[in-house]
């Protein structure tokens, strides 16, 4: 069981530090007297059944006898309707909260629980690149030796950032270097689904519980058993579901809506969130026990704007995957003078924005520095073609040009990207940080298929 506090990442000369707080449990009394147990995961439960994190193979001793799970007010022991009773310090009890060198005695053993604290040191990584990430910069470095740090562990992690900063990647990289990372990884995006859907989304739905509900359904929570599930966008979440969410993260237990059968899950909980969780719960719009739930670490992803040297390792990384799976795109090489406009530019939308500039500039056989910054130049009163391919038409209005362009890129883009989908019009719209609503009022506008899409250019 652990929770790491103070893990916001300082940007000094000196190691970034966590502590983390862990337990123990030790047999003083039964068979097995004097092993001990480091308490792993939010819930931990102890009995003679296999299934459980710690095994007493006693016949006094419950299959599941009881369970220790961690809130915000500390650890929780709780009998799990066990034969003989769990007993802290000598009197039954059916939950309460242990104490440093508390003793649990079931049956005829005894455990003695210990806290303990220990500091780790976070050294900057020495690789620049992990999972899909790449990065030289301190900042990168740093999450990179995080990461490598915390992902073995089953710990909470809060990703916070602007929009397109990678933190689904960072998500991604958590659950691939894990023991975990042959289980699913689920990801929920909370701002792109309905209100009205979210919960079933989450914790399923039982056939017939609401209009449309013509069969049970898993949610993700269900589904990512044994894995990750990637709460994205958490700050959308609704403050009558926020409980149930927090169930979930304490006990690790669900029930689908319509459902009265309690549902135990196993599964890591990563959130991500543009959003200022701890403002947002100072205005009542975040339950602080969730927050607290949720913070256990917190990682912070960089703006594109404060690591700029990244820049030209994200453009390499980003051409090199265009050059192996996009058709008709091989050897793309940039100028000097495109990369330096690329430098030069803010990117208000992060490393998203980055790639999709590129990626929308190979795709209309243009220069990406021509989509951020004025390259180029042409004789004003003759017609023909930047170096990027635009072809200008003497006596043609602004407006007029203008529209033909934007047409020509959007019919052009919009193929690509629900292609590149596989007709999936939800991911698509994630893909494009897009309204799903307006990618299908697009698609109708140029009467683009999402089977058997043609591109009509």
């Amino acid at each position: 069981m652990e929770h790491l506090t103070g893990t916001r990442i300082r940007r000094e000369a000196t190691p970034a530090t966590v502590n983390l707080r862990r337990c123990k449990l030790v047999v003083i009394k039964g068979a097995q007297r004097g092993t001990e147990f480091v308490v792993a995961g939010d819930v931990f439960r102890v009995g003679k059944a296999p299934e459980n994190d710690l095994v007493l193979a006693d016949e006094t001793v419950s299959r599941v006898h009881f369970e220790i799970a961690r809130d915000a007010k500390g650890y929780l022991v709780r009998d799990m309707k066990s034969t003989n009773g769990t007993f802290l310090d000598g009197a039954e009890v059916k939950e309460a909260y242990l104490r440093a060198g508390s003793v649990i005695g079931l049956g005829a053993c005894e455990l003695k629980f210990t806290p303990f604290e220990e500091r780790i040191e976070i050294l900057p990584s020495e690789k620049e690149s992990l999972g899909e990430m790449v990065g030289k910069s301190a900042a990168m470095r740093e999450i990179f030796g995080l990461i490598e740090k915390i992902a073995p562990t089953d710990a909470t992690v809060l990703i916070e950032g602007e929009t397109g900063t990678g933190k689904d990647m960072i998500a991604r990289t958590l659950h691939q270097l894990s023991p975990r990372h042959n289980a699913p990884f689920i990801v929920v995006d909370c701002g792109a689904v309905a209100g009205t859907l979210i919960e079933s989304e989450l914790f399923g739905h039982e056939k017939g519980s609401f209009t449309g509900a013509v069969a049970a359904r898993q949610g993700a929570f269900e589904l990512a058993s044994g894995g990750t599930v990637f709460l994205d966008e958490l700050g959308e979440l609704s403050l009558d579901l926020q409980p149930k969410l927090l169930r979930v993260l304490e006990q690790r237990e669900l029930r689908r809506v319509g459902g009265t059968k309690t549902i135990k899950v196993d599964l890591r909980v990563i959130a991500a969130t543009r959003k200022d969780l701890r403002s947002e719960v100072e205005k009542g719009k975040f339950r602080e026990d969730l927050y607290f739930r949720l913070n256990v670490v917190p990682i912070t992803a960089p703006s594109l704007r404060e690591r700029r040297e990244d820049i030209p390792l994200l453009i390499d990384a980003m051409l090199g995957k265009l050059n192996t799976s996009t058709a008709g795109v091989s050897g793309v090489e940039l100028s000097e003078q495109t990369r330096a406009a690329l430098m030069a530019h803010d990117w208000p939308g992060n490393v998203r924005e980055l790639r999709n500039v590129i990626e929308r500039a190979l795709a209309l056989g243009a220069d990406p520095g021509m989509l951020v910054a004025p390259l180029g130049t042409q004789d004003p009163n003759k017609g023909g073609a930047h170096r990027d391919g635009l072809q200008f038409e003497p006596g043609a209005s602004f407006r007029d040009t203008k529209e033909k362009w934007n047409e020509l890129f959007e019919r052009r883009y919009l193929t690509w990207l629900i292609t590149r989908a596989d007709g999936n019009i939800s991911k698509a719209a994630r893909d494009a940080d897009m309204d799903r609503k307006y990618l299908h009022k697009l698609l109708r506008k140029y009467a683009i298929s999402v089977e058997g899409i043609e591109d009509d250019n």
